[in-house]
C-alpha cells in the first residue's frame, strides 16, 4: 500500500472513529458512568497519563540516561516536543470548536459564544486534553520504541476511558483528543531531524 492510500485509509478510519463516538455520546453520558473513578489509585494513575509534567520528567529521564548519545537527546526532544505541541494545539482547538463539557449540561450539547471569554478555555471539553496528551505520548514512544506500543496505547485508553467515565467529557471529546495526538505525532515524525549514527538503528 503507497503512503497516499495509507494516510487516505487512517483519514478514513479516523472520520468513522469520530461518527461513531458522536453517535454515542448520549448513551455514554449515561450509562458509562463511575463518578468516584478518580478516587481510586488505578482511575488517579490512568489519569496522571494525560499529565503534561509526567512526560516532561520522562523526557528528562531519558536524556539524563543517555547524554552525551545524540539519539538519548533526540528521544528526548520527540517525546517533549510531541506531548508540548499537543497541549498548545489542544487549547486552540478549544478555543475554536468551543463545545462545554457534558456534566455542566446534563448531557446537552452546548457551544460557548466566541464573544464570551474567547480565549479562556476553562469549561470546554472538545477535544479533550487529557486524551490529547496520552495519546501524543503514546504515539511518540510508540515511535521511539515500536515494540512496546502496545502498553502505551492501552495506556492512553485507560486515561480517556476515565474521562467519560467521570462525565468530565464526552465520548467524541476523547476520540477527537485521540484522533489528533496520533497524527500531531506523526506529523512531527517528518518535520524532527533524526541524528546519523552508523552503529545505532534509529527509529523513522
Amino acid at each position: 500500500m503507497t503512503t497516499r492510500r495509507r494516510t487516505l485509509a487512517w483519514l478514513l478510519a479516523a472520520v468513522a472513529l469520530c461518527a461513531l463516538a458522536t453517535a454515542l455520546d448520549s448513551w455514554a453520558y449515561h450509562h458509562v458512568v463511575f463518578a468516584r473513578v478518580y478516587e481510586t489509585d488505578w482511575g488517579r494513575a490512568l489519569r496522571s497519563v494525560g499529565y503534561w509534567p509526567l512526560w516532561m520528567a520522562i523526557a528528562l529521564a531519558f536524556w539524563l540516561d543517555g547524554r552525551p548519545d545524540p539519539l538519548a537527546a533526540w528521544r528526548a526532544q520527540f517525546l517533549a516536543i510531541s506531548v508540548t505541541a499537543a497541549g498548545l494545539l489542544c487549547e486552540v482547538c478549544k478555543m475554536l470548536l468551543r463545545r462545554e463539557r457534558p456534566n455542566a449540561h446534563d448531557g446537552a450539547y452546548v457551544f460557548r459564544a466566541f464573544t464570551d471569554r474567547p480565549f479562556n478555555t476553562s469549561g470546554i471539553g472538545l477535544p479533550s486534553s487529557h486524551a490529547f496528551l496520552a495519546f501524543a505520548a503514546a504515539a511518540a514512544l510508540a515511535r521511539l520504541f515500536p515494540h512496546t506500543a502496545p502498553i502505551w496505547y492501552v495506556l492512553a485508553i485507560g486515561c480517556a476511558i476515565t474521562r467519560v467515565l467521570a462525565r468530565a467529557h464526552f465520548l467524541s471529546d476523547v476520540a477527537l483528543g485521540a484522533v489528533l495526538g496520533v497524527a500531531l505525532v506523526a506529523v512531527i515524525g517528518r518535520k524532527l531531524p533524526l541524528p546519523r549514527s552508523p552503529d545505532r538503528t534509529i527509529p523513522r
